[in-house]
């Protein structure tokens, strides 16, 4: 069950955390994996250890907010059976102290960039009318977080843009979902305790970790698993549905 043997699959984000646990989950289910980071050093790593576990990847540093370099990147690949759009940026900050640039980059990152490779995927699938394509959006785009104000409206546009796709295209053979991850425990995180909580980063992670009805927070791979069941044919009937992964922090808090 769920193989993508000689599938091609574009994962974003592949250089760190979560694109990166999928990319590796994904070529060791058979995939031929197609890496996009900005972050070259992050798709060394990852090809390396692709490659030492036998599985086939390419890689392609590419910023994902430039329409061009998608284009140019995909239209080299030519088949794309599953796109994983996992490239994102988070922010600290509500709608007063959030400056101009700061929203626009994140808009930038996991708005338009989403959109640049969607906008070059799909007709690429349409062509052999099939392909699955799977976003990540984030528990900050429904429930409301503190000071994740352009985080949140980033993620809400990513769950919008998950819906209008499955509806424009169920006729063409493509299937979009998206996910809603917690808080996973990413290199982000460790950055940012470190930025924000110098000498504190132990006692700081076990608080945010405690912040979830389950106690911790979601590992890479554990994310990986449900994007892996969802890009599978074993879920050929799953279409425009977004699916919380969140130790219960939507459904169980307090």
């Amino acid at each position: 069950m769920f193989t993508l043997e000689n599938k091609n699959a574009v994962v974003t984000g592949a250089g760190s955390g979560i694109g990166r646990a999928v990319a590796v989950l994904f070529a060791a289910q058979g995939a031929i994996v197609y890496a996009v980071d900005l972050n070259e050093d992050g798709l060394k790593s990852i090809e390396a250890e692709v490659k030492e576990n036998g599985g086939k990847i390419k890689t392609f540093a590419c910023d994902v907010t430039k329409q061009k370099q998608v284009s140019e990147i995909f239209a080299g690949i030519g088949v794309i059976d599953i796109l994983v759009n996992s490239a994102g940026i988070s922010h600290i900050g509500n709608a007063e102290n959030t400056a101009e640039e700061d929203f626009d980059r994140v808009f930038n990152v996991n708005v338009k960039g989403v959109y640049n490779c969607l906008h070059e995927a799909i007709p690429i699938m349409k062509q052999r009318n099939h392909g699955v394509i799977l976003n990540l959006a984030s528990i900050a785009g429904s429930i409301g977080l503190s000071d994740r104000f352009a985080y949140s409206m980033s993620k809400g546009a990513v769950y919008s843009m998950t819906l209008s796709v499955a509806k424009d295209y169920i006729n063409n053979g493509i299937r979009c979902n998206c996910i809603s991850p917690a808080r996973v425990h990413t290199p982000f995180v460790d950055g940012f305790l470190k930025k924000n909580y110098p000498g504190k980063e132990a006692e700081m992670f076990e608080k945010l970790s405690k912040s979830q009805p389950i106690g911790r927070m979601a590992k890479p791979p554990e994310i990986a698993s449900l994007i892996l069941f969802l890009c599978s044919d074993e879920a050929s009937f799953i279409t425009g549905s977004d699916y919380p992964i969140d130790g219960g922090s939507i459904k169980l808090h307090n």
